[in-house]
């Protein structure tokens, strides 16, 4: 019998609050460029130890550090001035039937594969990158390699998750999506990766304040940047109106100074590039955003196994429940999910899963037992949400 706590309630849904803020950084901010590397060093280890001995060996690199760089821009161009610095820390396991696995090299590679991959202006030559990755303590590997077939949780820690999304938090999420997409960068190549996208919904409006990095390579003057500003800021509320019928409004680069030239100009599009930091955890929550009106923790899943490490297994597993709750039965206008792990116990028997559920009707109640059936069946088949984070189908950033 699995410890599972449901509670229904009749309260404030987040729709009916009279004030919502949420926030998403896009894939070319600093805190979630080594969020990305670091869950690209994860899935790479993965892979290897897979390769080498069948299974998932223990490994935990959810620290890591961006260190700005420096750049001279002007309009049609610029240069470097000093390189971006990542710092790739963890624990991994170095060793796999007496071979060395050389977890440096590991990291370094999937590093520059990532920015590779999401970055298209940031060139190799203006990157380093410096890996701290050493062995895991042995009381924390051993409660790895102990689980018989259940892995054993490896931290007295809780995962939280929630659904369905708000009308603003998926207008904040797709505006970002919608930037970032391959189709707008073919169609607008100066607006850069790094968004960031902030919401703002009071009463029935939503305001959205919108940064994003432009490429100097394709703006030539002010004129031009003024153009381009103008258009991502139509484009923007017209992809927004998809999503909701209420009142927008949308500002974008709102520090830019015109007059004085003053404005959101950079060389790689990347607010890295000249002294913005970043660092592992400090920005989205494994459903891609920041809600200070909803459950949150902590955590920073990136980089860490998606074996035994709750933080991160719980947090992605609390998500999944949380929609297929909301997904099955209507009824329930709001589910929140709260897992809460205990070091050394078998992951799949959490201390305590705790399920709100939130509706008006006075329906919910009546479907406890059913809400209670999906939980059981997600902890009974955890392990399958190591397989889709191994493979990259679920993002957790």
């Amino acid at each position: 019998m699995r410890n599972i706590t449901i509670e229904s309630i009749r309260g404030s849904l987040i729709e009916e609050r009279e004030f919502e803020t949420v926030e998403r950084k896009g894939i070319g901010h600093p805190d979630t460029i080594i969020d990305g590397i670091m869950e690209e060093v994860s899935r790479s280890l993965c892979k290897e130890y897979l390769d080498a001995c069948g299974k998932i060996l223990h490994h935990n690199v959810d620290k890591g550090l961006v260190v700005g760089g420096g750049t001279e821009v002007e309009f049609g161009g610029g240069k470097f001035t000093k390189p971006i610095a990542f710092i790739l820390c963890g624990r991994a396991s170095t060793k796999v039937n007496g071979k060395r696995i050389d977890v440096d090299e590991i990291g370094n590679a999937a590093a520059r594969k990532y920015l590779k991959n999401n970055l298209r202006f940031l060139d190799d030559s203006n990157v380093q990158i410096e890996s701290r990755i050493l062995p895991g303590s042995a009381d924390l590997v051993d409660v790895f390699l102990r689980a018989p077939k259940v892995p054993l949780a490896n931290d007295t820690s809780f995962g939280v998750g929630y659904a369905p999304l708000s009308e603003t938090e998926r207008v904040v999420y797709e505006t970002e999506r919608f930037l970032n997409s391959e189709a707008y960068k073919k169609r607008m190549p100066a607006a850069g990766e790094d968004v960031k996208v902030m919401g703002l919904r009071k009463g029935k409006n939503i305001s959205l304040t919108v940064a994003v990095a432009m490429v100097s390579k394709f703006v030539n003057s002010i004129d031009d940047y003024v153009k381009f500003k103008e258009q991502i800021t139509n484009d923007v509320l017209a992809n927004a109106k998809k999503y909701t019928s209420r009142e927008l409004e949308v500002r974008v680069n709102t520090a830019d100074v015109p007059e004085k030239k003053e404005v959101y100009l950079t060389l790689s599009g990347t607010s890295a590039e000249m002294g913005d930091d970043g660092q592992v955890g400090r920005g989205n929550r494994v459903n891609g955003l920041i809600t200070p009106g909803r459950p949150m923790t902590l955590e920073a899943a990136c980089g860490k196994n998606p074996v035994n490490h709750v933080g991160k297994i719980y947090s992605v597993l609390a998500f999944e429940i949380a929609r297929d709750v909301v997904g099955l039965y209507p009824d329930i206008e709001q589910c929140n999910v709260t897992l809460l792990s205990e070091i050394g116990k078998p992951i799949d028997q959490p201390k305590n899963a705790g399920i709100r559920l939130y509706e008006n009707s006075g329906k919910a109640e009546k479907l406890e037992s059913k809400v209670k059936d999906i939980v059981d069946g997600w902890l009974a088949d955890v392990t399958k949400i190591t397989d889709s984070l191994v493979k990259g189908e679920l993002s957790v950033y």
